[in-house]
């Protein structure tokens, strides 16, 4: 992780609070709605938001608040690609999994919350953290027309380990 977001550190401290329990009830009214539409999410959100906060900078702090309410454990490391391929580790057949990663991928800035929210979901529900600085970073990035978030999240997601890297038996030969 290269940046440390002030917004996920008080999170992260929150969740430590004695009024996290009210604190994160509030955030979590926030899923499932337009990010910004819920009042209850006003005290714990606006304070931090850039005065001259763009609409999808704005819109990425009440996603990420809501989500970070809904799974708070601490613990996570790596993008979003890696969470995924930690959680596809117990799988299978990942053909369901990586069918819902590549929609995750693929989707437009506008319907981003409705894909994170089903994968913060699947997180949750196999018990693999989620590292929230860099996915808070990543969402900021989201629209980059060079899509080098979700090229990241795929080569952590679908790439190879480093200690699969340059054996004998995967190395390629150069044609003669």
């Amino acid at each position: 992780m290269d940046k440390e977001y002030p917004f996920i550190t008080y999170l992260e401290q929150l969740r430590e609070s004695p009024d996290a329990r009210a604190a994160f009830a509030a955030l979590r009214r926030g899923l499932g709605r337009d990010p910004g539409s819920e009042p209850a999410m006003f005290p714990y959100v606006v304070r931090w938001l850039p005065s001259s906060a763009s609409q999808w900078n704005e819109r990425a702090h009440y996603l990420i608040a809501a989500l970070f309410a809904y799974h708070p454990q601490a613990g996570g490391a790596g993008n979003l690609g890696a969470a995924f391929k930690r959680a596809a580790r117990d799988e299978t057949d990942t053909t369901a999994l990586e069918r819902r990663f590549s929609a995750l991928l693929a989707a437009h800035p506008e319907d981003l919350g409705f894909y994170l929210r089903q994968a913060i979901s699947f997180l949750k529900s196999k018990d693999v953290p989620v590292n929230w600085q860099q996915l808070f970073g990543d969402v900021l990035a989201w629209g980059a027309p060079e899509g080098y978030v979700q090229r990241a999240w795929a080569y952590a997601y679908w790439g190879r380990q480093r200690d699969e890297q340059d054996t004998p038996a995967n190395s390629e030969t150069p044609a003669s």
